[in-house]
């Protein structure tokens, strides 16, 4: 795990000063979720005009892009959705040191606007929010999964902190915050992530109500009093200071996140603190202060070998293009870590997945309560 400060930043993938990427480009891939539902997916806008955006105050309404992900009726006659929206990413390229064209990023195993699959009484509900300086794009290997698992996750973009965020007709806006990313200013940034998340959360029971129009109908879809969230870094923070500030949400994950106060007096409701082990540190002291004033079930968890980074989607994507990058293999290790990827991902993924069916849905098939001879990866800090 790493600090406030550190814990925000994403590793390059730029090449060392002389190496030659391939110039064939390769299509990078996204490790297929395991669950029995095909996937659909749509992107909306949302504008909340009660709030002058509080990054940029020539902006009269606070704006965020919202991306569902559900299980569907069907996939057929429905496009593969892009890994990342077109406009984002020549920003994603410049930002990472990828030369245009190098790499063909991925798509995802999500069909755009399949007609969504209701299930008998809604599906239960996890929002995601990513780190400081990142996007939703970053977390859709861990999305994927719940969503082919029966849950409808809703990944937010927070605008001006994200690296970047493409609006409808191909406005891209990019990081936006000045000034040293100390505590003051992340404190700020989750005052303004948890107003976020709790105007999605309205948005979310009107779409419900069927008082706003998608193209696969969502009313009825969300079960709204089954809602959990997750989030990578500043946005496990989140997920932290948004269950204190909201009871609509029963249930919450922080993926390697410091925290700060008064998130560190914790809460009365399920929470699961996930970290690395290949931090530039101790054992961050926010987490201890959490443990001990949390009074709803907890549990920590550590993956072995595995930095902050392995919790986002580059934790597949970086050793596929490491040679077309001109990257060593020291260098991928110290971004991701020695931990195999597939291993990594696979523990992730059942781990997250336990918390939620055991919260959200009350089923327990044991995995968080004792370490597991299937999972030595994992170790079960408390």
């Amino acid at each position: 795990m790493t600090t406030a400060v550190s814990a925000q930043s994403r590793p390059s993938t730029a090449s060392p000063t002389g190496a030659s990427p391939t110039p064939t480009p390769v299509r990078l891939r996204l490790p297929a979720p395991t669950g029995p539902h095909p996937l659909g997916t749509v992107s909306l806008h949302l504008v909340d005009r009660a709030r002058v955006d509080p990054w940029q105050a020539s902006r009269p309404a606070r704006e965020l892009m919202i991306q569902l992900w559900y299980p569907a009726h069907t996939a057929h006659g429905h496009p593969r959705a892009p890994w990342m929206s077109p406009g984002s990413v020549p920003v994603f390229e410049r930002e990472q040191g990828i030369v245009s064209g190098t790499l063909l990023l991925p798509t995802t195993h999500a069909r755009l606007a399949a007609p969504v699959d209701h299930g008998r009484c809604g599906r239960p509900i996890v929002l995601y929010s990513p780190g400081l300086c990142s996007n939703r794009s970053l977390g859709t290997v861990l999305i994927e999964e719940l969503a082919s698992h029966g849950y409808l996750v809703v990944a937010i973009d927070h605008t001006y902190d994200a690296d970047q965020v493409e609006f409808p007709g191909g406005r891209v806006e990019p990081f936006a915050l000045t000034g040293d990313i100390d505590d003051a200013l992340i404190a700020k940034a989750l005052a303004v992530r948890t107003a976020d998340t709790r105007f999605v959360l309205d948005q979310l029971t009107a779409l419900n109500a069927g008082r706003r129009l998608l193209p696969p109908t969502l009313a009825g879809a969300f079960d709204l009093s089954r809602v959990g969230m997750l989030g990578h870094s500043l946005g496990g923070a989140t997920a932290a200071a948004a269950i204190r500030a909201d009871r609509r949400l029963r249930a919450g994950v922080n993926l390697d996140g410091s925290l700060l106060a008064p998130v560190t007096t914790g809460t009365d409701r399920p929470f699961l603190l996930f970290g690395s082990d290949l931090g530039p540190g101790p054992e961050d002291p926010s987490w201890d202060q959490f443990w001990n004033s949390q009074s709803g079930w907890k549990r920590e968890l550590a993956l072995t070998n595995s930095t902050h980074t392995s919790f986002t989607d580059l934790e597949t994507l970086l050793p596929q293009a490491a040679p077309l990058l001109g990257l060593t293999p020291s260098q991928v290790t110290q971004a991701i870590g020695t931990l195999d990827p597939h291993r990594a991902i696979h523990a992730q993924r059942a781990y997250i997945r336990a918390f939620f069916d055991l919260h959200l849905r009350h089923l327990d098939n044991h995995l968080l309560q004792h370490p597991s001879p299937r999972y030595p990866q994992i170790r079960l800090i408390r």
